[in-house]
């Protein structure tokens, strides 16, 4: 009875830890891994678009997948376990990309949320559930959403919240996260439920934006990609971004435009964006853009 139910438990975490690649036929047909291809996969997650790569790039190629989150990590691990052309590495992509010496002919990056950060509650990117406010890709390091409430000023947070969520009522809703102490996901919804009323459920999604940014310095991390990405690939090489809000897409759009056009290329005029199918089958790609520049061959 007891191997019986942890074979049951065993699988129902299988089905909720699986992930479903945004975009993977997209991602595949435009940036066009090919045999001996050397690949970076800047935010690797659970290894959905890297396992495309591998079996586009071979064994005479190689992936670097870089997350934050060392639960991705194991997982991914697991996932990319047949393939032994992989180097996986824990921490943010933008130390990889600041201190590389090696080029990539694809460089890839996936800026949103993997689903077990949604699935689990205690990881505190949802506001479905109770849960701590942590909103950290990597546990191990930083502060927490609690922890940055706590130690900024009002007006800090009221900041945040507006050039990362784009929330009106920043200065009132601050006002009450501080004066709350709030420090767990519902106490944060709450909050907003007492400042905005019926509004909240339209907000929540931007209040818990904004606060994962600050907590994880996404828009930094991001920055310094678009600076030193294009640098790191070889010619001909492909770099391709999937954003998930309108910060990301217009830092992405702004930076890939404002490169030299006699030495990279913009693959795409207008953003990918998911079919209603893919929306469909998997509600979290509805806001996901995709944009990919190459670099000219010499």
């Amino acid at each position: 009875m007891i191997v019986q139910l942890k074979l049951i438990m065993s699988n129902m975490y299988t089905v909720l830890m699986q992930h479903i690649p945004v975009l993977l036929k997209e991602v595949v047909d435009i940036l066009n891994p090919r045999v001996g291809d050397h690949v970076l996969d800047c935010t690797v997650g659970l290894g959905g678009h890297a396992k495309a790569f591998l079996e586009n790039i071979g064994s005479k190629g190689f992936l670097v997948g870089i997350d934050a989150d060392g639960e991705n990590l194991k997982m991914a691990r697991e996932n990319l376990k047949e393939d032994k052309n992989v180097k996986l590495v824990q921490g943010n992509f933008r130390v990889m990309v600041s201190s590389t010496h090696d080029t990539f002919d694809i460089i890839f990056a996936d800026l949103g949320l993997s689903s077990p950060h949604i699935d689990d509650p205690t990881r505190g990117f949802t506001y479905r559930e109770d849960g701590p406010l942590d909103l950290r890709f990597d546990q191990t390091k930083g502060l927490s959403g609690a922890q940055l409430i706590a130690q900024i000023s009002e007006k800090e947070l009221a900041d945040v919240l507006w050039q990362y969520g784009e929330i009106k009522s920043s200065r009132r809703l601050a006002c009450a996260i501080k004066e709350q102490n709030v420090q767990s996901t519902l106490g944060l919804k709450k909050c907003a439920e007492d400042i905005v009323g019926r509004f909240a459920r339209k907000l929540l999604p931007q209040i818990f934006q904004a606060l994962r940014i600050a907590v994880n310095d996404e828009l930094g991390s991001l920055n310094i990609l678009l600076q030193q990405g294009p640098s790191l690939l070889n010619s001909g090489g492909r770099m391709g971004i999937i954003s998930y809000h309108s910060l990301e897409d217009r830092m992405v759009k702004q930076s890939f435009r404002a490169l030299d056009p006699s030495t990279y290329q913009i693959l795409t005029k207008k953003p990918i964006c998911p079919s209603e199918e893919e929306v469909k089958n998997n509600p979290r790609s509805r806001s996901a853009k995709f944009r990919v520049i190459q670099r000219v061959l010499e």
